[in-house]
């Protein structure tokens, strides 16, 4: 791709962010998107993930595989940054893709994300189920196992599909429907619920930190990193390497605020503070409650869906098991909300772009939200949700993100020696070494996903290649009237 190409193209999509006679209604400070980066962020990594790392990983050493996550996903956080403020629209990684790599990679990126959002909301609706459920039933309300499980799961040993008995996932269709809806209403009152949201979970979390302070036994730290036991990634140095990439997952979610972008009232200097500014609220949430999960019972007993609960066990303190399931519950709720969100962006920035249809991309007359693919992308998040197991529908966002990832760290790369004198309102430390870094670490971790995985990504690209070259290549038009 030339140089001239990719000047007119970053001025076409800076003019294209400064004109809102037609876009998106901007409404999102800098505290809005920190709230909406952590509401994503802070939800089944922190509640389910620190146990089986803990346990089965790193031993108390998880903190150190946090720290070495974090520093990983700052290198791509630090990319993001920096793209955003120079092409503040809804987007994300596909905008950015679609500004140095072209429109082709730009299409993998998209579709990649939309795989990437829709299974991550779907996934979490069902695990927001589970944690319903067992809270009603703490209350003394039991819900039909019919309605809180999936029709089908899969038989792995076996290689097929088998009937469970059960009906549909019900709570799950119900919180993504309510989601949906909010998302419809408009940006301000999505922000308004996820910061509420944000704030009940933080703080259920804060407590939790700040009572497992007096019961911590520092002996249970020793020793902080156990020896490895021969097999590399099962405890010693490499377990510390190993449960980085594997909590690495527990912090993606930042990119979805770079969708907002568009949204923002300030893009240039809010999209930084919100991606980063999130990435780090959380990383010292994530650290002092393994501090705290590790200190007060063995992590040799964390292997559980419910850590947490295990913790307050060892605290006696089980009467604060509801309110503890309230707090994830709303951090998966607003976990959700975020990532139906970045979701509909990015279908709304493809459909703009002709290459899905332009009916997607339909602002709402009163409530300006792409108020159609809302309904659509709710839709079919409920109908999955309903009808299959987390597991099977989770296995596939990891990769999606980290693909993403290598994109936009490539990106940031590309455009640092193709347009030197861009206008960039934030420029990420370190020179070429970060996005550098950004696309190995990525590319590392991506290496270590099991084979199945790479698969159904395989799968999931071809189906949008057909796509694209039947339908999108004919209809986009941003190339030809960046070109004139």
């Amino acid at each position: 791709m030339n140089r001239l190409f990719l000047k007119k193209t970053l001025t076409c999509l800076q003019q294209e962010a400064l004109d809102e006679r037609h876009g998106l209604k901007r409404a999102l400070g800098p505290m809005s998107l920190v709230l909406i980066g952590i509401g994503v962020i802070v939800g089944a990594g922190i509640f389910v993930l620190t146990g089986h790392v803990a346990a089965q990983i790193a031993g108390p050493a998880i903190v150190l595989s946090f720290l070495l996550a974090f520093v990983a996903c700052g290198f791509a956080g630090l990319c993001y940054a920096e793209f955003a403020s120079m092409i503040p629209i809804a987007g994300s990684a596909y905008t950015y893709a679609y500004a140095t790599l072209g429109q082709f990679v730009a299409w993998i990126v998209g579709w990649d994300l939309i795989l990437e959002y829709t299974l991550g909301a779907t996934a979490v609706a069902i695990g927001w189920s589970g944690y319903f459920a067992s809270f009603l039933k703490d209350l003394g309300i039991i819900l039909p196992v019919a309605f809180t499980s999936p029709p089908v799961n899969y038989n792995p040993e076996l290689h097929t599909w088998v009937a469970t008995g059960a009906v549909l996932n019900l709570p799950a269709v119900f919180i993504v429907v309510v989601i949906t809806a909010v998302l419809v209403i408009g940006i301000s009152e999505s922000a308004l619920v996820n910061s509420i949201i944000v704030f009940v979970k933080v703080a259920i979390i804060l407590v939790f930190i700040v009572a497992g302070a007096f019961f911590i036994k520092p002996g249970l730290w020793h020793p902080f990193i156990p020896p490895n036991e021969g097999t590399f990634g099962v405890f010693g140095l490499s377990g510390v390497l190993r449960g980085a990439g594997v909590i690495f997952f527990a912090y993606i979610g930042f990119d979805a605020v770079s969708t907002l972008a568009q949204e923002a009232k300030n893009p240039q200097k809010d999209m930084p503070v919100g991606i980063l500014g999130s990435l780090f609220v959380c990383t010292v949430l994530y650290v002092l409650s393994s501090l705290v999960l590790t200190g007060v019972v063995s992590y040799t007993k964390l292997n559980s869906p419910a850590p947490f609960a295990v913790a307050l066990d060892a605290m006696k303190l089980r009467v604060f098991a509801p309110l503890l399931k309230v707090g994830a519950i709303a951090g998966l709720t607003s976990v959700i909300l975020v990532l139906l969100l970045g979701q509909t962006r990015i279908f709304f920035s493809m459909s703009r772009d002709r290459l899905l249809p332009p009916v997607l991309s339909g602002v709402h007359p009163r409530f300006r939200t792409p108020h159609i693919i809302t309904i659509i992308a709710g839709g079919v998040t409920a109908f999955l949700a309903a009808l299959f197991p987390i597991g099977i529908v989770g296995e596939l966002v990891s990769i999606g993100t980290l693909l993403a990832f290598v994109i936009v760290c490539a990106g940031v790369l590309i455009l640092r020696y193709a347009q030197p004198e861009a206008k960039r309102m934030f420029r990420a430390p370190g020179g070429a070494a970060t996005p550098i870094l950004g696309v190995v670490t990525c590319l590392y971790l991506m290496s270590g996903l099991p084979r199945d995985t790479w698969m159904r990504l395989f799968f999931w690209l071809i189906i949008g290649f057909i796509i694209y070259f039947s339908y999108g290549i004919k209809k986009a038009v941003r190339e030809e009237s960046s070109a004139e």
